[in-house]
């Protein structure tokens, strides 16, 4: 990114109970917030029991990201994420519904787990805050989810993602909005088991200073100050609200200054959750930040066009934690690189997504090393695939924990016919590149490779070396004997001298 040229950056954050927009111009090393939008789509009521989202609640999503594209496009944002939380972390047969939501916003959406939620969560609030010393705890109560974070500074450390919301809790324990002291005392009740096996891990972190972020944060903050007088979150306040829609019987906007009519039917569950998070922790009095999921995806975004890409933190970090031989890591990546430069215009794996997945792959691809030389694919797909990767989505991690898990021995074709466009055609082909790379490098010799030549067709590749190379290494000669036998399986036909 050139730092001096303003450029417009959006992201999406497809909540369970409403849907944002953020729009900002990233200029000379700061964001300027150009357009907020929010729209309560309610996607985490639409789900059923089975786990699937109604066509009712579909259409509701699809018609807000269509008037989402509509201002992206107006703006000229020209670079945009777009992440979907709780609902679609739950949801089953969502591939469907995600095709269409794409084809309505016009931009690739992310389904990101909960632990990464936290991060931007914290990313996002940390950058709205003033700087100040010391541990933040930062807590955001969304639709189906609720995360809390221990961090220093713009750092995350501490991280979880806790599966209660206000939209679940108040569909659990105030029918049809209706509000009394026993509904009250078991919805609090139950977002305290839910907090129960986190909480000595946060009180032992330690914070100097509690924030709240998100709707339901800022509601309460809001209500808090006109019942009470006093600014922020308190005790005093919580108990307040809590007796006011004891009063009237619910959470009718009209009766709790400062709460929209659109987020009264689920402030009561989020309120219980409030609650039960200071009592739980010891809180006495938290900040209300404006940042939260939405801005923290504009100041990712913003690392990942300057270089500071979260996700090459979380890979270098994986690297020293199981002890990856980095200069066999690089001598893998580097003749992988070469090789999807020679056939990128063929293959289509030209594009930073493929390329930065071919690297991380090859950075990564000997971690289960680290457990057992027998099998150690296995070992790295599992690790790859089930650790909290700062910055990956769900989709990537997968997609990434696919190549490290064949990178060697026979391949299992079945785990490609599952992929979508454009991967079903692009990762047999990634794949087929990292082999290469690890094969040519299986000696571990610090000793340069000969210039190679490689073209490609759509199910061919052709591998050259200079001329008496392979008389004077047999047994490279032999591993490329055996791949070309293994890369059938890709429907690649390996052609090499």
């Amino acid at each position: 990114m050139n730092q001096g040229e303003p450029q417009v950056l959006a992201a999406v954050d497809l909540g369970s109970n409403s849907f944002h927009m953020v729009v900002g111009r990233y200029s000379h090393g700061d964001i300027v917030i150009l357009d907020r939008i929010r729209e309560m789509v309610r996607l985490g009521a639409g789900l059923n029991a089975e786990g699937v989202i109604s066509e009712e609640a579909a259409d509701r999503a699809l018609a807000c990201l269509a008037r989402f594209r509509e201002r992206l496009t107006a703006m000229r944002a020209g670079s945009v994420r777009a992440v979907g939380t709780n609902t679609l972390r739950r949801a089953r047969r969502k591939q469907n519904f995600l095709v269409r939501a794409e084809h309505a916003l016009g931009h690739p959406i992310e389904v990101i787990s909960g632990i990464e939620e936290a991060r931007l969560v914290y990313l996002g609030a940390a950058h709205s805050l003033p700087a100040s010393p010391g541990r933040r705890l930062v807590v955001d109560i969304g639709g189906g989810s609720t995360e809390i974070v221990v961090g220093d500074g713009l750092q995350a450390g501490l991280r979880e993602s806790l599966y209660m919301g206000c939209v679940s809790i108040s569909q659990a324990h105030f029918p049809d909005g209706a509000v009394t002291k026993k509904g009250f005392e078991q919805a609090r009740l139950a977002a305290l088991r839910e907090l129960d096996p986190v909480v000595s891990r946060f009180r032992d972190a330690g914070w100097e200073v509690a924030v709240g972020t998100s709707g339901t944060m800022r509601a309460t903050g809001r209500i808090a100050e006109h019942l009470t007088g006093e600014p922020g979150i308190g005790i005093a306040g919580i108990e307040a609200i809590r007796q006011r829609m004891l009063d009237v019987g619910g959470a009718a906007s009209s009766d709790l200054p400062g709460l929209s009519q659109q987020r009264a039917p689920v402030y009561p569950g989020g309120l219980a959750i409030v609650a039960a998070v200071f009592e739980s922790l010891g809180i006495e009095q938290m900040a209300v930040s404006d940042g939260a999921l939405r801005e923290g995806l504009l100041y990712d975004l913003v690392g990942r066009l300057t270089d500071e890409d979260a996700r090459d933190r979380a890979v270098r970090a994986f690297q020293e934690r199981f002890h990856v031989d980095l200069a066999q890591a690089l001598r893998v990546e580097t003749t992988a690189r070469h090789l999807a430069a020679s056939v990128e215009g063929v293959w289509e794996v030209g594009d930073e997504e493929s390329t930065d997945l071919l690297a991380w792959s090859a950075r990564l691809h000997e971690v289960g090393l680290d457990i057992a030389h027998s099998h150690h694919q296995r070992h790295a797909a599992y690790l790859v695939g089930h650790a909290d990767l700062s910055g990956f989505s769900a989709d990537e991690q997968a997609r990434l924990a696919l190549l490290v898990g064949a990178h060697r021995r026979k391949i299992d074709s079945r785990l490609f016919k599952k992929l979508e466009a454009p991967w079903k055609a692009r990762l047999p082909r990634l794949l087929a590149l990292l082999r290469l790379g690890v094969l040519l490098h299986r000696s571990r010799s610090p000793q340069p490779l000969p210039p190679l030549r490689l073209k490609a067709g759509p199910h061919k590749i052709k591998l050259r070396f200079p001329p008496g190379w392979l008389e004077l290494h047999p047994l490279t000669a032999a591993d490329l004997k055996q791949e070309r036998s293994w890369l059938k399986a890709l429907d690649l036909q390996l052609d090499y001298k």
